[in-house]
């Protein structure tokens, strides 16, 4: 790929896709097919950079892992992991070094986890902390919370852990270490966040309760629990169908529809605001696959209007509020996105770079220590450079932007797109997008 992309200005989209697996099902489909015992096959998965890095870790922890089609992966488990002869390299995947770490601090082994120097500035302590007061110890071979680090497993003690802020990826390394702790673990979390693990591991053969608690659920697993090889199909990630779709709305006459994409309801919020700011988005052909509801989104261009979005939807849409950000910038009005502050340890600090993204193509932004404010416009001017800072939804954000904006958008370092989207350019210039 280029050192550099741009977007420029794009006739009415048409036509219909089908969005790439769902990066968070394939990362557990792969960690769990590898703790598990016999043989577990994979459709559907999505064959970017940070799945295949999660691939080759399960991989060196014992299993073997093997891909016999398109999206078509074959896991032979052998009922747990065992100390790798190698780093366990997880490149820029933030999900997969978390949940293989919960995964792994269950088995009396040695491992060192690593990634590249974007995963290495994320902080990892929000994950090594309670599996450290499980019995996990973890030792830090540079920068503390920092990695690489190195981690000895086995012997755990189940806790009953409270989150203060939801997160689905601190939540499902405390439940995968759970499955080999001794006595009942418990994660409490204040308001609901995805629940993919919970469904899997049901599908792996192991038993999970849930209880309602206000906004939130206490989830708990007893440990000794053994899974067994599977069948898992992966529906569409919708985090990654939003970006045609967001084109969609904001490119004039356009009618773009994305096949296949999941529907968790605690997956969608970037859907309901959408709704809310007047997109003409339908839903049909609504089914079931792989334990989740899914169907194909149709998204016309939308006279849009700005929004308060309600702070509570944030861990349903944490991923996708760079592409609302883009779509905002179109919306007749204000659009205030607030307690979403975990936007600044992601792959980057997503508040910053996409307030300078798009005050660098002319949009009117104001930035805070939790959010960010867009006054939108009729018209985008463009014409920026955007400094992208490895993180793949910043750049795909932007470069729909310029889809619809006046003057070309230009973005540096795309070729980490890969890690979760392959094919994006391919996908969006054969809805007539211009992208090059």
């Amino acid at each position: 790929m280029p050192s550099q992309l741009t977007s420029r200005r794009s006739d009415a989209l048409a036509g219909t896709v089908r969005a790439p697996g769902d990066k968070s099902m394939s990362h557990r489909s792969m960690i769990l097919g590898g703790m598990a015992a016999g043989v577990t096959e994979v459709e559907g998965l999505l064959e970017g950079d940070d799945v295949l890095a999660t691939a080759r870790a399960v991989e060196a922890f014992g299993a073997r892992v093997q891909r016999t089609g398109d999206g078509k992966w074959r896991i032979e488990g052998a009922g747990g992991f065992k100390t790798p002869q190698s780093v366990i390299d997880c490149g820029n995947a933030g999900t997969g070094v978390r949940l293989l770490m919960g995964a792994a601090a269950g088995y009396p082994l040695m491992a060192t986890f690593d990634g590249d120097g974007s995963l290495r500035k994320r902080p990892m302590k929000r994950v090594t902390r309670p599996l450290a007061d499980m019995g996990a110890r973890f030792g830090w071979l540079a920068a503390e919370d920092r990695l690489p680090v190195a981690l000895t497993g086995g012997t755990l003690t189940a806790i009953d852990y409270v989150q203060t802020v939801a997160s689905a990826q601190v939540k499902s390394a405390i439940l995968l270490a759970g499955l080999n702790a001794q006595g009942v673990t418990s994660v409490t979390e204040p308001e609901k966040s995805r629940d993919h693990t919970e469904r899997m591991l049901r599908a792996f053969g192991a038993e999970v309760g849930v209880e309602e608690m206000g906004e939130g659920w206490k989830v708990t697993l007893k440990g000794g629990q053994a899974l067994s090889g599977t069948f898992v199909a992966v529906p569409g990630d919708p985090s990654s169908a939003a970006f045609p779709l967001a084109a969609g709305l904001v490119v004039p006459g356009s009618v773009v529809t994305v096949e296949g994409v999941m529907l968790n309801p605690l997956r969608t919020g970037l859907f309901d605001t959408w709704l809310e700011m007047g997109a003409d988005l339908t839903i049909s052909n609504r089914r079931q696959a792989g334990g989740e509801d899914v169907g194909d989104i149709t998204a016309r261009h939308s006279a849009l209007k700005g929004v308060v979005v309600p702070e509570a939807r944030a861990a349903s849409m944490i991923d996708e509020y760079p592409i609302l950000a883009a779509t905002a910038a179109f919306a007749d009005g204000v659009t205030v996105m607030r307690g979403v502050g975990e936007m600044r340890v992601k792959e980057s600090d997503r508040i910053s770079l996409m307030v300078e993204g798009l005050r660098a193509c002319g949009v009117q932004v104001e930035e805070e220590p939790e959010g960010f404010i867009v006054t939108g416009a009729a018209t985008v001017t463009g014409g920026g450079t955007v400094h992208t800072a490895h993180d793949h939804r910043i750049a795909m954000s932007h470069l729909v932007l310029g889809l619809a904006a006046d003057q070309p958008v230009s973005v540096d370092e795309p070729g980490m797109i890969a890690t979760s989207f392959p094919g994006f350019v391919e996908m969006m210039n054969g809805l007539g997008g211009r992208i090059a």
